[in-house]
């Protein structure tokens, strides 16, 4: 499944320096076991979830999907990396309020779109909303990844 991309679009990772990305997809694939390859994708989508929560202030009513979690877990595990990041894009340190029960297609689909509309590209298989990729095929080394 290819997804048309806008030129105008921006990725998660474009919001930290190589270095800084670097650091955060190395430990998400030593931490929690992605290949390296999908946990870049799950940092990129992270920052811009947590961008997107933090600019709007909209985090409560988002949620990352059970693929991205360890991404938002990565960068909050970085308490100082973080809470610096917050200050320069946000201005102030976004908690993360962990509230699995609600991860629905519906809310899933919502996200997703605040992510859109805020210009950064989305990786659809990592938050099912995919038609063709459903788990465990999203895990890496499925047949859509």
């Amino acid at each position: 499944m290819t997804t048309a991309v806008a030129p105008d679009t921006r990725t998660g990772r474009s919001l930290v320096t190589d270095a800084d990305f670097e650091m955060l997809a190395a430990f998400c694939a030593d931490e929690y076991g992605p290949e390296r390859c999908v946990a870049d994708r799950v940092i990129d989508q992270a920052l811009a979830l947590v961008y997107v929560m933090g600019t709007t202030g909209e985090g409560a009513s988002m949620a990352p999907s059970q693929l991205v979690d360890p991404g938002w877990h990565t960068l909050i595990l970085h308490t100082g990396w973080y809470a610096g990041w917050c200050q320069q894009h946000f201005g102030y340190f976004l908690h993360h309020q962990p509230n699995s029960k609600v991860r629905t297609r519906g809310l899933m689909t919502d996200v997703v779109a605040k992510i859109r509309a805020a210009g950064f590209e989305v990786d659809d298989r990592l938050w099912g909303t995919a038609a063709d990729c459903n788990p465990p095929a999203c895990c890496g080394d499925g047949p859509c990844c």
